[in-house]
């Protein structure tokens, strides 16, 4: 039931504020399909640069539609209005919560990698995109779902949310294998940024779309990733309700 109760909550705020969420979702990556994508006319690997670029793209909105549903909003209510710690003195299980949280912001960022797809819909590209890419856009999601969870955590004040999204969303926007390829990086440095969770989600959505298999090693990427952070916030918000 918390878990539910959780996902009701999401629902209602997406209900309410439908129009700005899917706006918000739309500005950017739409705005990197126009300049980059059709402004910019080139290849990548042999190929028009368009149907690299596009899963890219895809990868990026779930990775900040998922953050976003997740850091900004945590933040508020940890801090100031206290939500936090009315769910710790309620009896509902605190990982119903988290799990709640990490589902909820994970929807949000499918939804707006959607929205990318459906934008992206009368480009004829040849691209693919299956139940595998949907399953890759939902791991994705609940990675930066639960990096969201940490951080918001973690936050001192209110404007905390802005700086994390500037230190860390953006330069894995432009870095993790979204607009070109890791495989350009100069050595030791592309195999860091290779091991980041956005590079194997586009590295995955894109091979789904060129109609190959995404392989394991991204998937256990991501899964590292999520039982870290997850493990993480666990921890957190148990400590805490232990103090």
């Amino acid at each position: 039931m918390g878990i539910i109760t959780v996902l009701w909550e999401k629902w209602v705020e997406f209900r309410r504020d439908f129009y700005k969420i899917t706006v918000a979702a739309m500005i950017s990556p739409l705005m990197y399909l126009i300049i980059f994508g059709m402004g910019i006319q080139t290849t990548s690997h042999g190929e028009p640069y368009l149907k690299f670029l596009i899963p890219g793209i895809v990868a990026m909105a779930t990775m900040t539609g998922s953050f976003g549903a997740i850091a900004q909003s945590m933040s508020v209510q940890r801090l100031y209005e206290k939500a936090l710690d009315q769910i710790m003195v309620s009896p509902t299980p605190l990982w119903q919560f988290i799990l709640g949280q990490v589902i909820g912001g994970s929807l949000r960022g499918m939804y707006a990698g959607g929205v990318i797809l459906l934008l992206t819909l009368p480009i004829r590209t040849s691209l693919v995109f299956n139940g595998w890419s949907v399953l890759i856009m939902f791991l994705n999601g609940t990675v930066f779902s639960t990096i969201a969870l940490v951080l918001s955590f973690l936050a001192k004040s209110y404007t905390d949310a802005p700086r994390y999204t500037s230190y860390i969303i953006m330069p894995m926007s432009f870095l993790c294998n979204t607009f070109f390829s890791t495989d350009q990086m100069p050595a030791g440095f592309r195999q860091v940024i290779a091991l980041l969770p956005l590079s194997q989600s586009s590295a995955m959505i894109r091979a789904v779309a060129y109609g190959e298999p995404p392989g394991a090693f991204g998937f256990i990427v991501l899964a590292v990733y999520l039982v870290v952070f997850g493990t993480i916030s666990v921890v957190f918000i148990y400590k805490k309700k232990n103090l």
